[in-house]
């Protein structure tokens, strides 16, 4: 991740140390290299399936907060409309709270929040705010179960891939007429997840149905052709 996030500041700076000419501030395409913060703020919303010692009611979790690199591609369907694309992977770890603060319940749980927003711009003098809209599906890669819930006798943790939903806002700010700027965006997702705990047999010892609702907060640069 340190790597990547290191390779997407060097290709910034490369952004903005273009020629003026390679850059087009009216082009149709929009690239942008962006610091993402993705900051869960979701719950248990619900426990399907409970064949460990844990009482239901004190099932409780969070996520850690985390921030990557982000690669968006954007293209203007006409001057005041586009539909955007994002590329990244965030990964998380869930700890218990409530009944269960503390407990080290799933480790390495990898997301790629892909994700297509519909956007209309507006015309604020020199800057060029938008709001935008679209759907969003969350897949899960190489998720653990964490030291307590391996204790409980979980060995396997699955996580489905959910249909949800982003709302964003934001501002570009161009610099000048060179086809360069910077750009400010903010994301809710409003997404749900069923996570399933299976023993070492393939028995399903927990489910549970999460809320997740993460913001996601960018930052960074752009370069539209």
């Amino acid at each position: 991740m340190k790597q990547l996030t290191i390779a997407a500041a060097l290709a910034a700076a490369t952004m903005l140390a273009s020629p003026a000419h390679a850059a087009d501030p009216e082009g149709k395409i929009q690239v942008k290299l962006l610091a993402t913060g993705v900051l869960p703020d979701g719950k248990v919303e619900s426990v399907n399936v409970n064949l460990t010692a844990v009482p239901t009611a004190a099932i409780g979790t969070t996520a850690n907060d985390n921030v990557v690199p982000t690669l968006a591609i954007e293209y203007f369907a006409t001057p005041n409309v586009s539909v955007e694309t994002i590329c990244c992977f965030t990964q998380h770890h869930v700890t218990g709270t409530g009944g269960i603060a503390g407990a080290d319940i799933a480790q390495h749980v990898l997301i790629l929040p892909a994700t297509v927003t519909l956007k209309y711009h507006f015309n604020a003098g020199g800057i060029k705010p938008y709001i935008g809209a679209g759907p969003a599906m969350f897949f899960y890669f190489d998720e653990k179960p964490g030291a307590t819930a391996l204790a409980l006798g979980a060995t396997k943790l699955k996580m489905d891939n959910k249909l949800g939903v982003a709302v964003q806002a934001g501002v570009d700010v161009p610099l000048g007429d060179s086809g360069l700027g910077i750009s400010l965006d903010a994301k809710r997702y409003f997404m749900k997840a069923k996570t399933h705990f299976f023993s070492a047999g393939g028995v399903e010892v927990l489910s549970t149905t999460h809320k997740l609702d993460p913001w996601v907060i960018s930052g960074g640069v752009y370069a539209r052709f």
